[in-house]
Order: structure tokens, then sequence, then C-alpha cells
């Protein structure tokens, strides 16, 4: 009789709507990590991610520990943010989105434990993650212009679309700031995993994440995690992300969870960002917005190159004596619309133009949990 693999039955039920866990070397070496062969057996008895068990049921199946034992077992999982937990019942979540946010922002794993699964991540990004999109036409997120877009005039209407076209709330991070009094930062979990990997970002510091506001910092601060800012404070730190050229990314729809937080992303780190921009596939939804180089203002500094972070911009050298044919080029099919370009230019010489209306879906779901419920 066949030896029971209790991690490809577990593998299996971390699936949740359009996410799964890949049937692939470099996930069953994660779940070995992550979970021992005495907790992947009790994880075997889970029901499928998004669903939650009680120790009560749990106790009551053959070959199970203690009531007492189980809930020293599960307890643990959770805070390493392996599991979910609603007091007494525990669920499966999936690795992505899911056990790897939870996991990176709770630290409560060994030093050495967490550099491995650092590793296999970071090849997962290289390597899984475009097979993935490329298959599921996904998209996860999507980019929110910088802080005061409107106010430095960097935006404009194309006259070609609709007339009654506006900048709209949900495209704007600052609409965000201005909702809420109070915000946590939380560590960034893919520039951590960078950190862990031996790989640290050159942009920013690892504890500069995602920020939350309103309900959203509160249930963070209560937890003790992440670092609490007021109004002003956050202004100055979303900035500080956009001048370094982060992207301000928030989940791809337009219900009251996207207006609680926003990532902070760089290229060379994010899980969606960089797959986007190394693999050229399409893991986030553009703004409605393409930058727009008035060649007479723009004096070639290079600095919109520099700080794209999808590699979209190029410098087009001369060929002519007077050198009139020299320019800056965006290519639109891999730009993501952010505006990092536009904010950071010098000479004012980029301006963000609204061209689209699309307008995202009402709530991002994977089945029965939204995108915060699998974070946090």
């Amino acid at each position: 009789m066949a030896e029971t693999d209790y991690y490809e039955l577990v593998r299996e039920k971390l699936t949740l709507g359009p996410i799964f866990a890949p049937k692939h070397e470099k996930t069953i070496e994660v779940m070995k990590i992550l979970w021992n062969e005495e907790e992947i057996k009790i994880l075997s008895h889970f029901p499928k991610a998004g669903k939650n068990i009680s120790i009560r049921k749990l106790s009551a199946i053959e070959g199970m520990p203690s009531p007492e034992k189980l809930k020293t077992i599960l307890n643990k999982l959770s805070e390493k943010g392996t599991i979910s937990q609603s007091g007494t019942r525990f669920g499966l979540i999936p690795l992505a989105p899911g056990v790897f946010e939870k996991y990176f922002l709770a630290q409560k794993d060994s030093k050495e434990n967490m550099s491995r699964i650092a590793v296999i991540f970071r090849q997962f990004f290289d390597e899984v993650i475009p097979q993935l999109v490329l298959k599921n036409d996904f998209q996860l997120l999507r980019p929110l212009l910088p802080y005061e877009s409107q106010s430095k005039k960097l935006i404009e209407i194309d006259k070609t679309i609709e007339h009654k076209t506006k900048v709209l709330p949900f495209e704007l991070v600052e609409e965000l700031i201005n909702k809420y009094d109070i915000f946590a930062v939380v560590p960034c979990q893919c520039r951590l995993l960078g950190k862990y990997a031996g790989e640290p970002c050159e942009l920013v510091s690892e504890e500069d994440g995602c920020l939350f506001g309103g309900i959203a910092a509160e249930g963070i601060l209560s937890t003790g995690q992440g670092r609490k800012l007021n109004r002003e404070e956050a202004i100055e730190y979303v900035k500080k992300c956009e001048k370094a050229g982060l992207v301000h990314n928030t989940v791809d729809d337009i219900s009251g969870e996207s207006q609680l937080f926003i990532c902070n992303c760089c290229s060379c780190h994010c899980g969606v960002l960089y797959p986007a921009k190394k693999h050229r596939v399409k893991s986030l939804s553009p703004s409605n917005f393409s930058p727009i180089i008035n060649n007479e203002l723009c004096v070639k500094c290079e600095i919109c190159m520099e700080k794209c972070p999808m590699g979209a911009i190029y410098h087009i050298y001369p060929n002519k004596t007077d050198s009139s044919d020299e320019h800056m080029l965006i290519r639109k099919d891999f730009c993501i619309g952010c505006g990092v370009c536009a904010i950071n230019c010098p000479n004012n010489a980029i301006v963000l133009e609204k061209t689209k209306d699309d307008v995202p879906q009402k709530k991002l779901t994977f089945e029965n949990k939204s995108f915060l419920e699998l974070f946090l």
C-alpha cells in the first residue's frame, strides 16, 4: 500500500478561486520548511483554503493529538503566519497572496528558515509566477497616481475621449490620504524576502512598505505590528516613496478595501511588478493615464528613464547634425501609467494624460475571501 503524501494532499487544498499552489518541486520544498511531518498530517484534515475547522472537530478525528496539544500546535502555526485563525477555528490559506505576506510580516520563524523560503520565493517570482499569469490572465493590483498629481497640474484629459471624463477618487493616492487621520506602515514583505535571500532592495529599506489607513491601520497597530503615522507624516511618507521610484499600488477594484491601503512597490522585488518588468507579462492592471513628454521642455537628463519602474522609457540618441531627432521615448506597451516619471521630472516636461475610462470591478474576491482577509 502506497504511503500517503500529506504534502500533496495539502497542496491541492491551497486553492482559492484563481489562486493555487502549482504542482512544482519548489512548492513542496516551501511546504516542508513551513510544516513538519506532524503538522502536515494535521493540516491534511483541514478543509480547502477559505474554510475553517474547529479544534473540537479536529480532535475527534482518529489519530489526532489531544485538544490541548492541537491548540498549542495550531496557535504556533497561526503566530508564524502559515494558517489563519478565528477564535478556536483555523484554516488553510493560499501560499501567495496569503502565507507569503503573513509569514514575512510575522517574522516568527528562525532566520535560517526564513532565508531558505526567501530564496525559493525569489525563484518563484522569476520562474513560476509569469507562467501562472499567462495561464490565468489575472491582475491583482493597479497603480494610483502620485500625491499632488492634480495640484501640480500633471494631469490632462485626452480631448478625443468622452468629454465627461474626469479624474476619479479611486485613481488618486491623495484621496486615500485625505480620508483618514491615522495610518500605519508595515514592512514590505517582498523587500523582506529580498533581505532574507541576500538580495536587499537598493531603492528603499524593507521597513518602508504598505501604508494602511483608518480601521485597517487601527487593526494593524492593535497587533503591535507597524509604525503609526499621522496625516502629515503619511503625506511625507508617500512623497518619499515616489521620489525613490516606488509605485503606489492597491487592489484592483473600487471597493472600500481598495481605499484602506496602498503597497509601495519596487520592480526589483515586488511579486507583481518584478515579473511584469522582466518577463513583460500583464500581472497588474495599468491606470487610465499615459505619460506624455514635452520635447521642448525635456533636457534629456534621463531621470525619468532611471526612475521608471517598468523600464519603459528610452533615450533615443540623435543622428541629425543639429540633434533635432534626439528624444525620450515611452514604450506604451510596457508602461503601467503610474506617474513616477512625471512626479520626478525636474523640468515638468511630463504630464499624465487620461486616455481611457476603464473602471475596475466592484470587489476583487477569491471565492469567499478578499485580498486583505488573506493578507492580514
